[in-house]
């Protein structure tokens, strides 16, 4: 059996979910099996429509939207902890080949859910699954923990233009 390895995608820049759903690509092309799931994020992805070209993709969605320009409130909180729960159960019962954690270090650093428990989950996977966890602002314990860690910096980027997110590139 394969040892699974732990990856951060972090930083300012883009492509850490973009990264992760190109190694869920690969994944299920080489027939394994992948769980994604999606901290903070709610609604239209284009990411939500992978499980109709690829039986062995799930995806689920653990929040109430962006957290841009607002205060999270007890539903965000009460979502992600009930997706970390949900995750650590994939992760330990080791049925997946890969889960991605998407957007769960935004989830801690918004106070959603405790970096321990995260750890804690961690901790608890079976030994061949592999684990991808996105999003800005990765906690140094993470870091720490992660195998590897791939910081996305933005060098240049067209939001600084005014250009809105467009449907297939960015969501």
């Amino acid at each position: 059996m394969r040892k699974g390895y732990i990856h951060i995608n972090t930083g300012d820049g883009k492509g850490k979910t973009t990264a992760a759903l190109g190694l869920s690509i690969r994944t299920l092309i080489s027939g394994g099996k992948v769980f994604f799931g999606q901290f903070i994020k709610k609604g239209n992805t284009a990411e939500l429509s992978v499980p109709d070209y690829f039986e062995n993709f799930t995806i689920e969605q653990f929040g109430e939207g962006f957290l841009l320009g607002r205060v999270p409130d007890d539903n965000d909180i009460r979502s992600a902890e009930e997706g970390l729960k949900k995750v650590a159960g994939i992760l330990k019962g080791g049925e997946y080949d890969l889960v991605v954690m998407d957007e769960v270090n935004v989830a801690i650093s918004k106070g959603l859910i405790k970096v321990e428990d995260v750890l804690s989950a961690l901790d608890s996977k079976a030994g061949h699954v592999e684990v991808i966890m996105t999003g800005r602002n990765a906690p140094e314990e993470l870091i720490e923990r992660a195998d590897l860690v791939t910081e996305m910096r933005k060098v240049k980027h067209y939001y600084d233009k005014g250009v809105k997110g467009r449907e297939g590139i960015e969501y």
